[in-house]
């Protein structure tokens, strides 16, 4: 990784794309700092030191702490990735919306267009129930038709800034721009995480105990570190061969290849799904302040669903929600999978290519094969992500540990957008090179 952008940066063209990069990070790292006007910016900062309540929690990691500032960014780009999945679940379900994505660039550029409209209308919904749900207890200095205009127009606002970074960084910069700043948030929460870990485990040790507290816990990152890239870089690969065919006076086709099945198909989709099907009805809660009462059926029935309450040694009947949220997992796994990935789709075009997987008789069998094959993979990559989710939930539920920044879905989306971004640095060189190539 390193050696490569050590490359990079001497190449002109591609160096200037990660200066860009670099400096439109700069500018949301600024905007991160600048309150809403009118907003009690210490309302958030109290409010999560007098509960644990996880789903905020992530939340406010996914944001890089500007949900807790109450920033001009509060929002971040959720509304964006929250637009994103359901314009591709609509895709599937809308034949309209599914010819505009086969029609090419054009028909792309349309949906990215209604995606927009999209995340737009829902940072407008997020922000005015923020504003109001948490403007009379607190959030805003005067609660009055005035302040929540200006909360509302302020948070959307950030939140469609945001969106037009993050494609200007695609653009004109190196990579995904949406995943680059979604990263720089989690890891903008770096430094409180580890003076989190140390205060916990090290504060008031001796040196000994301090030093093998930090040994372990490094080495327990750095393992989960190593299995996410595994799991983002495992596939099964399909053989496929092709049958030869005269074509003029020429014999071609006949060339064998493969289909790369990621066992992690589904990618961080599944964990997001769940953590926010779980968690709706813990941030629901919260708009409604003290009129819960936490001793009734309901009550425990929403302490079972935030994910801090699980592992507790003092409370362990609220673990059983732990059971729910690894179902959630699997189920949305090999659903996410199911609407993009089609087998019977995939062995048609090999048959009209003349391909075939050996062993396998083309059309239907080969469709039966790859979706036995899929709901194997699939599982085992579900079984992967509870890992590596459910670990960070342990460690804190056992430990006594406020959630961290690092945990199980920000570690994976970190890793695989480092991943991805690398990749993406390593194509621009290698074009470059081809067209010097040409050039010469």
């Amino acid at each position: 990784m390193f050696k490569t952008l050590r490359n990079a940066f001497k190449v002109k063209e591609v160096r200037m794309k990660l200066i860009y990069t670099f400096m439109m990070l700069v500018v949301i790292r600024i905007g991160s700092q600048l309150p809403i006007p009118g907003v009690n910016t210490e309302f958030f900062k109290e409010f999560f030191a007098q509960q644990n309540n996880d789903a905020m929690g992530f939340f406010n990691a996914m944001t890089g702490s500007s949900f807790s500032n109450m920033s001009v960014f509060a929002l971040s780009i959720s509304p964006y990735i929250t637009s994103s999945i359901i314009m591709q679940l609509l895709t599937i379900a809308i034949p309209k919306l599914e010819e505009m994505q086969k029609d090419g660039e054009d028909g792309r550029k349309k949906i990215a267009e209604y995606t927009r409209y999209v995340t737009v209308g829902l940072a407008l919904i997020e922000s005015v129930a923020m504003a109001i749900g948490f403007g009379g207890q607190g959030l805003l200095r005067e609660f009055n038709a005035l302040s929540i205009i200006i909360a509302v127009v302020t948070m959307t606002a950030g939140s469609a800034l945001l969106m037009w970074i993050g494609e200007r960084i695609t653009e004109k910069g190196v990579g995904n721009g949406i995943s680059i700043v979604l990263m720089v948030n989690i890891i903008s929460s770096f430094p409180s995480d580890v003076s989190t870990l140390y205060n916990r485990f090290m504060s008031g040790k001796s040196v000994a105990v301090a030093a093998i507290a930090a040994i372990i816990i490094i080495a327990v990152i750095l393992a989960i570190i190593v299995f996410v890239i595994v799991l983002q870089d495992g596939e099964r690969r399909i053989p496929v061969q092709y049958s030869k065919k005269m074509q003029g006076r020429k014999m071609v086709g006949g060339q064998a290849t493969n289909i790369p099945l990621k066992v992690n198909t589904a990618g961080v989709i599944p964990v997001i799904f769940a953590s926010s099907l779980m968690s709706f009805p813990v941030v629901i809660s919260q708009f409604f302040g003290d009129k819960i009462d936490y001793s009734s059926i309901g009550g425990h029935i929403l302490t079972g669903l935030n994910s801090s309450s699980w592992f507790k040694p003092d409370r362990p009947a609220y673990s059983i929600g732990l059971i729910l949220y690894v179902a959630l997992i699997i189920v949305f796994a090999y659903f996410y999978t199911s609407i993009t990935f089609n087998p019977l789709e995939v062995a048609n075009n090999m048959k009209k290519s003349g391909g075939f997987i050996p062993g396998i008789r083309p059309g239907k069998p080969t469709s039966d094969y790859l979706n036995s094959i899929l709901n194997y993979i699939v599982f085992i990559g579900a079984c992967s992500l509870t890992i590596v989710c459910v670990i960070p939930i342990m460690v804190s539920g056992l430990f006594n540990v406020s959630r961290l920044s690092f945990g199980g879905t920000s570690l994976i989306i970190i890793v695989s957008v480092v991943l991805e971004t690398i990749k993406a640095i390593e194509s621009q060189m290698l074009v470059r090179y081809y067209k010097g190539f040409l050039n010469d």
